[in-house]
């Protein structure tokens, strides 16, 4: 049996805190160290019920000594003016002054106080005050609670000390989110996540709050539902089970609690649970309100909730506690929500199927002007948001350059940014967004001249784990409106199927270096961060970030003349390339023994530091490889080595050795090397010593290799340039013939041109010939006509 502490008379003046909160009510703040046994609760329920028989004494000695007052006041006015003294002091001095609105007692009973005149008021006129008429989202927070700060010494834990969590910390909380539509973003993980529990659908859509004509906004889906259980799992701080389940997104237990505060001070929520496990089906109906707790002075985060349970074909109430403490939810849910009686809470019901939940925020917030920050005039099938995140220009030109779309509205436009949330959907699931489904979209659709890097985190002690099959495939290409030179660039990041970062932009060059190259990838090696809205910025994502600059940077140099811009090839770089044979040459010749081309001392010659890619290259019988491509060397001879052959590293280079990660470029998306046999690519970044190092151990194994192996793969190498030849000969030759025949069909058309203008001229001139014999019988007729006039 727990041992309860006997109070003396000065037990119905402990704050409201500890005596107005019912056993069904969720107090945020409660440890979990809280006894559940009978014991405790009949302790706790015998402790409550004397404090309620206290405060009502206290009311009616309060009522009665009020009204005594008032009588005694009455006799003595009467008294006096009965002297004649009421004349010279006026009529009514002596009246008893009015009650304040407030009365003034300890800081507990004057939060109750407020809460039960607030309950007791109309409806509509409360719901359209928030943090004393402040309906600013980033204003909202200017909260201080109930006047003296309330009593911090009072604990609901039955002797044990635990901290409390103030209301202000759900305004506090929903700050990460500096995005409105990274609160959508989030309700949508969790209906995601929902679909192994047999969801096919997410319905974002407005509705009307009936009490004041609002707007509201609905997100609800047909997932699993929650039972009362986690229901109150959803509304506590920071709990999470979806952490420990595998393929859900959700891991922090604070997503629902953000999302919805950053988009309304008020949501609640109805959610229904089939029975699993013998368990009989359940409703549930629990209320955020942060209207409520500011409007009442609480001190601590209180959350309403009534639960239903099915039964003989009919659903019953599921009490908890007393039927006064769900009578006293029924009202508190009923006042600060939108609807106006418990039936039509239960109405909500009717509109789900037998299992999933319903999403109702209101009060949405305003911006400085006044307005709601969302917009739902602009388009009936989309929700956007109203400032700086809309710009016109974008929303212009994403109907000029269609593929670039998604890049120009995502900012301010949810369909946009939805359609690009997820890497992939899975089969059936559909996001319906104001009765249209959002359609998925994949930028690499929005690609020309893709190419793909696989790139694999070296593994350290910053994080990554030891796992040979952890890599990310990046796919980067031109977006095809980048022919018209417009300044989109940027990768899309996923995490674990969710975007991350979108439009992540690295390289910010000067002039229109890196402009129109997209990219996308799934890391999972990187953690995000609590608003997944960005990354924890550890060693790894540094790592990350320069691979993918350097990406970019080596891309756009080898393609950017494909979308009209210069093609960018400096004289160093010639110069290095031209050098680069003699430089090897002579440094085999002096150093035996030593990787070719570099010095025994491990220190590159000042020449080879101006090119870098000149290392990345392979010789077989006087062809240059440099990434798959081939060149003759114009002398067309093969550099010497210890084998007669050389076959060179083609490891990138990067600024630090630290930081170097393996790479395997696949141009087009395929392993197979590019057709464009006579070009030579080129990178302006230096390699390091430790990486030349490294190439000269790989160098040497290589040549420890049998050489007849390597042999027979530079064969193979070189049937297979051979192949390449001979189609493209066989090309040449058949484009040769066309031409031949073509030239042909011109002859012959010149021929055909040049008899018909003979036939012309002379047509032409036969044709004058009778016009001049014409004029002439003319002539001679007049003449005979004006003689035999004179006769």
């Amino acid at each position: 049996m727990a041992i309860v502490k006997e109070e003396p008379v000065e037990v119905p003046r402990l704050p409201s805190s500890s005596l107005s909160l019912p056993p069904i009510l969720i107090d945020l703040c409660s440890s979990d160290s809280d006894s559940d046994g009978s014991d405790d609760e009949e302790a706790r329920a015998y402790l409550k019920q004397v404090i309620r028989q206290e405060e009502e004494k206290e009311r009616a000695r309060r009522i009665r000594v009020s009204s005594d007052g008032a009588e005694e006041a009455e006799a003595k006015r009467r008294r006096v003016e009965a002297d004649g003294v009421g004349g010279s002091v006026g009529v009514g001095f002596l009246a008893p002054l009015p009650l304040p609105s407030t009365p003034a007692r300890a800081p507990g009973l004057a939060v109750e106080s407020r809460e039960d005149a607030s309950v007791s008021g109309s409806g509509n006129s409360v719901l359209t005050t928030i943090s004393g008429g402040c309906k600013q989202f980033w204003k909202a927070g200017d909260y201080e609670g109930a006047p003296g700060g309330g009593d911090w010494n009072t604990t609901s834990s039955v002797g044990m000390d635990h901290v409390r969590v103030h209301p202000k910390f759900l305004h506090s909380n929903a700050t990460s989110h500096k995005w409105v539509l990274g609160a959508f973003a989030e309700l949508l993980d969790n209906a995601l996540d929902e679909v192994c529990n047999g969801a096919t659908y997410v319905n974002i859509d407005t509705i009307p709050n009936k009490k004041d004509g609002s707007q509201m906004l609905l997100v609800e889906d047909n997932g699993g539902g929650m039972d009362p259980d986690k229901m109150r799992q959803c509304m506590s701080l920071g709990y999470s089970a979806k952490s420990k389940i595998a393929n859900t997104i959700g891991q922090y237990g604070n997503g629902f609690k953000t999302s919805t505060m950053r988009l309304g001070a008020d949501v609640i929520v109805f959610s229904r649970c089939r029975g699993k496990d013998g368990k009989r089906p359940t409703q549930s109906i629990g209320l955020l309100s942060y209207t409520f707790l500011t409007m009442t002075g609480k001190e601590d985060i209180v959350v309403p909730m009534l639960d239903y349970e099915r039964g003989m074909g009919d659903w019953r109430k599921l009490m908890r506690s007393t039927k006064s403490d769900w009578d006293r939810n029924v009202e508190t849910i009923v006042h600060w929500s939108p609807f106006s009686t418990e039936e039509d809470l239960l109405r909500q019901f009717n509109l789900m199927t037998d299992h999933g939940t319903r999403v109702i925020i209101y009060n949405l917030w305003e911006d400085d002007q006044g307005q709601l920050e969302l917009d739902f005039e602009a388009d009936k099938h989309d929700i956007q948001i109203r400032g700086v995140n809309r710009d016109e220009k974008n929303i212009q030109m994403a109907t000029q350059y269609p593929n670039s779309r998604h890049f120009l509205t995502y900012r301010h436009s949810l369909r946009s940014y939805a359609s690009i949330l997820y890497l992939k959907l899975p089969a059936g699931f559909r996001i319906i967004l104001r009765g249209k489904d959002v359609e998925h979209h994949n930028i690499i659709n929005d690609m020309i001249h893709p190419e793909e890097v696989t790139y694999r985190p070296q593994p350290s002690a910053d994080g990554v784990p030891r796992d040979s099959n952890m890599c990310a495939v990046v796919t980067i290409g031109f977006v095809k409106d980048a022919v018209y030179h417009i300044d989109v660039q940027g990768f899309n990041v996923y995490h674990k199927n969710r975007l991350i970062k979108p439009f992540w932009r690295l390289w910010n060059a000067c002039g229109s270096d890196g402009r129109g190259v997209i990219g996308l990838l799934e890391a999972n090696f990187v953690e995000p961060a609590h608003d997944k809205q960005g990354f924890e910025r550890t060693t790894v994502l540094s790592r990350l970030e320069n691979r993918l600059v350097h990406m970019q940077k080596q891309y756009w140099s080898n393609n950017c003349q494909l979308i009209g811009y210069a093609q960018r090839r400096g004289k160093k770089l010639l110069q290095s390339e031209e050098g680069d044979f003699h430089l090897r040459k002579s440094s085999q010749q002096k150093a035996r023994g030593t990787s070719y081309g570099v010095p025994s001392s491990g220190r590159r010659p000042d020449k080879l530091e101006g090119s870098p890619r000149t290392l990345n290259r392979k010789y077989v019988n006087g062809h240059v490889f440099n990434g798959g491509v081939s060149s003759k060397m114009n002398n067309g001879t093969t550099p010497p080595s210890k084998n007669g052959m050389e076959s060179l590293s083609t490891m990138p280079c990067s600024s630090s050795s630290d930081d170097t990660d393996a790479t395997n470029i696949r141009p087009n998306g395929s392993s197979q090397k590019p057709e464009s046999a006579y070009s030579t690519h080129f990178t302006n970044e230096s390699c390091t010593i430790d990486q030349l190092n490294e190439e000269n151990r790989l160098l040497l194994e290589r040549l420890q290799e049998p050489k007849d192996k390597i042999i027979s793969e530079l064969q193979k190498e070189l049937e297979s340039e051979r192949e390449k030849n001979r189609s493209l000969q066989a090309q040449i030759d058949e484009v040769e013939e066309k031409i031949e025949a073509m030239n042909k069909e011109q002859e012959s058309l010149i021929d055909i041109f040049s008899e018909e203008r003979e036939r012309r001229d002379a047509e032409e001139e036969r044709l004058r010939k009778q016009l001049e014999e014409a004029s002439n019988l003319v002539l001679e007729l007049n003449e005979k006509m004006a003689r035999l006039v004179r006769k």
